[in-house]
């Protein structure tokens, strides 16, 4: 028998938000973890916020907010929001009743500068990387290194000479007005970008285009694929080492690290050194001079397995720019796009985190 086809809805739901969320979805592993670290974080809300005034939207549901937008590659705050007005699971994970009003996109700009100056987002990126120690599931004696480029919210043409000789406008008045920037030798110390002056010229490799970029780093223990530390600096040459000395340091004597061939140079290795980290980096047998890494280190059965283990580093990078948006920031300044950075690379931990995580754990 047919059923009746009717226009319209009840007017009220009996069926709580909990009810409506599957009881093995991974989502609910996902917010318990989510809810352990903003619990951990919770003096420090306390301290950026005054203790009087108009009450403001809770810390904690923005940044369950914006964990959902890593989650599901949703690429803006203001799609963000119009998904949080419908979508019973985001209201569940954010916090929100299903009567209970959705803010303005705006919110997160208003409270994105104080959540930096407080460095929300590194706090909370080593708040989940302790998780995961209390959990047993990093290691404290092999280590992999990697940086990758993120490209910046700058376009060629902003790109124009410090001393402001390149000011013309040929083609017409206007802030989109074209350019001919082809052919121009330009560099970090003669141009910047107009739009965002932090952001410094680079390239992949040799024969590929330099463009405004910031350079991200990520340091990941060989056991899980998990990042115990990440940063993310101007796209100087040196980055990448640099960055690399600095996580370094932290790391136990004999520790070993492994990185690819870009860092084979003997500033770098003999830093290592100098820390007792023993320096499992590829040999760059094309480097003038030859390799730093010699056979005292390559006979090893560890290095071998070193140099298989450290491309999983590699990983984390994949999956932040085409799950979770980082193939070019939106955000503009070296402050803010090093919160956005460690936003997401704090997200892939969780996911991380809840797939090595037997059943019986929850």
């Amino acid at each position: 028998m047919r059923g009746d086809y009717q226009e319209g809805g009840d007017l009220f739901s009996y069926v709580s938000l909990e009810q409506r969320i599957p009881k093995r979805h991974p989502i609910r592993k996902m917010r318990k973890l989510v809810d352990e670290a903003l619990t951990n974080l919770d003096s420090i809300f306390n301290e950026i916020y005054a203790d009087c005034g108009r009450p403001s939207i809770p810390p904690e549901r923005l940044i369950r907010a914006s964990l959902l937008q890593v989650f599901y590659s949703i690429r803006s705050e203001r799609q963000l929001m119009e998904q949080l007005d419908y979508n019973l699971m985001f209201r569940w994970f954010v916090g929100l009743s299903v009567d209970d009003p959705v803010w303005n996109p705006s919110t997160f700009s208003k409270n994105r500068d104080r959540l930096a100056q407080a460095d929300i987002g590194r706090r909370l990126f080593e708040e989940i990387v302790e998780m995961a120690r209390r959990r047993s599931l990093t290691s404290n004696d092999h280590f992999s290194v990697d940086g990758t480029l993120i490209a910046a919210w700058a376009s060629h043409k902003s790109v124009r000479r410090k001393d402001g000789s390149d000011d013309d406008n040929p083609d017409g008045v206007g802030r989109n007005a074209g350019r001919n920037f082809h052919g121009e030798k330009r560099s970090n110390k003669t141009h910047a970008s107009r739009t965002d002056p932090e952001a410094l010229l680079a390239s992949k490799g040799q024969g590929m285009g330099a463009r405004p970029s910031y350079t991200g780093h990520t340091l990941m223990e060989n056991r899980n694929g998990l990042l115990v530390n990440a940063d993310l600096t101007s796209a100087t040459g040196t980055a990448e080492r640099d960055a690399a000395i600095d996580m370094a340091t932290v790391l136990k004597s004999g520790a070993t690290l492994g990185a690819d061939k870009g860092y084979d140079t003997r500033e770098f290795v003999d830093v290592l050194r100098f820390l007792d980290v023993t320096p499992h980096v590829a040999q760059n047998l094309k480097r003038a001079g030859g390799s730093a890494i010699d056979g005292r280190t390559t006979r090893h059965l560890g290095y071998e397995i070193s140099q298989r283990v450290r491309k999983r580093v590699e990983e984390p990078f994949g999956w932040a720019k085409q799950i979770g948006g980082l193939r070019q920031t939106k955000f503009r300044g070296l402050t803010r796009v090093r919160q956005d950075f460690l936003r997401v690379m704090a997200a892939y931990n969780l996911i991380r985190i809840r797939n090595l995580l037997p059943e019986a754990a929850w």
